[in-house]
């Protein structure tokens, strides 16, 4: 019975330091993005060279030689192989206003945070491009149209 009582205290001992492990790993990238972030702005309001450049910007700079900052980023962000990228944001808002309540729509963004989605649908309909009948977003027949037209 002491062996039971062995494996049991070590199974427990395993799941805290696995718990531990992901409660790190948690902490570790949000710290990461955060910096990543802060990098970006960094490096969009700097002003002249800088000394030390990171391997994403090298890494920029390798795929689109002779360019300035923002065409290499727009270059980098383009697929390879001539295939469409996905859609913005504004666009998955609009294409999906079709008899869906704003919880549906912002369950389908998938990747996207429901305050950016909310932020989405209010500019919409601000603009008169998404209308609500009865707690239901629907996209007006013009914009629907032009939507079309640009697909």
């Amino acid at each position: 019975m002491s062996t039971l009582d062995d494996i049991t205290k070590e199974k427990q001992r395993l799941n805290e330091e696995l718990a531990r492990v992901d409660a790190q790993r948690e902490r570790l990238s949000s710290q990461l993005s955060e910096l990543e972030a802060t990098e970006r702005v960094l490096a969009r309001y700097s002003k002249g060279p800088t000394s030390r450049k990171t391997a994403s910007v090298q890494a920029t700079k390798a795929t689109a030689p002779g360019r300035s900052g923002r065409l290499q980023r727009a270059a980098a962000a383009k697929p390879a192989g001539g295939k469409r990228s996905p859609l913005s944001l504004n666009d998955q808002v609009l294409a999906l206003a079709t008899g869906n309540t704003q919880l549906e729509i912002t369950a389908a963004c998938k990747g996207a945070r429901p305050n950016h989605v909310g932020a989405a649908i209010a500019r919409h309909k601000r603009a008169g491009g998404i209308e609500e009948r009865d707690g239901k977003l629907y996209a007006t027949q013009s914009t629907a149209t032009e939507q079309h037209a640009t697909v």
